[in-house]
């Protein structure tokens, strides 16, 4: 976070692309800082994601976002504020482990603020104790989101520190025993914060 802070403090930030230039690069690969999540002890999530985006115009932008991660504590358990999280009676039988391709629209709104919808269908497969699939799921998992772009490096990189609400539209029924633990908590999960970062070109 120091490097960061250095960065953006050295740099002049110029945020948002001028509708009446084209001059910018159009398409962008990146990821996210969440990746460092995979070094957690408690619930390692083994979570890896790559962005490929395209700049329609200056201020409408879609991304699609491969990614996969696991979990063994229900989603609507805040990872950060609730301290239910992490707690051996909260755990489910097993883990889930999902794949999914998200599609993301960001329209940038003022000074390189931006709105995003993200919205990413996966497919879901239990796990037990045992290290046993014993089912398959589906789920829509929408990420409704705030956040700011920065530039860096004369526009090659560019960092996007954002705010979101994650949830939970719609999955098919879980196991037993995974579903008696998940219905314990919210489809929706509030703040949760985010942290992408690309290469344009």
């Amino acid at each position: 976070m120091s490097f960061v802070l250095m960065s953006i403090s050295s740099q002049h930030l110029v945020a948002q692309y001028a509708q009446q230039d084209s001059t910018y690069n159009r398409w962008f690969v990146g990821s996210t800082l969440f990746l460092l999540g995979n070094i957690d002890r408690v619930n390692p999530p083994n979570f890896y994601q790559l962005n490929f985006g395209y700049r329609i115009t200056g201020k409408d932008v879609i991304t699609l976002e491969p990614k996969t991660w696991k979990y063994a504590w229900p989603n609507g358990i805040h990872p950060f504020l609730n301290q239910s999280y992490g707690k051996p009676d909260q755990k489910f039988p097993g883990y889930v482990r999902e794949y999914g391709i998200s599609l993301a629209y960001q329209r940038f709104l003022w000074n390189g603020f931006y709105t995003e919808l993200n919205v990413m269908p996966t497919i879901q497969f239990f796990v037990n104790d045992n290290d046993k699939k014993i089912d398959n799921g589906f789920q829509v998992f929408n990420t409704y989101r705030v956040g700011y772009h920065i530039k860096l490096f004369k526009d090659r990189f560019f960092l996007q520190p954002s705010i979101a609400v994650t949830h939970r539209a719609y999955h098919t029924t879980l196991p037993d025993g995974f579903k008696q633990m998940d219905d314990r908590w919210s489809k929706f999960v509030f703040p949760e914060p985010g942290f992408h970062f690309g290469f344009n070109f």
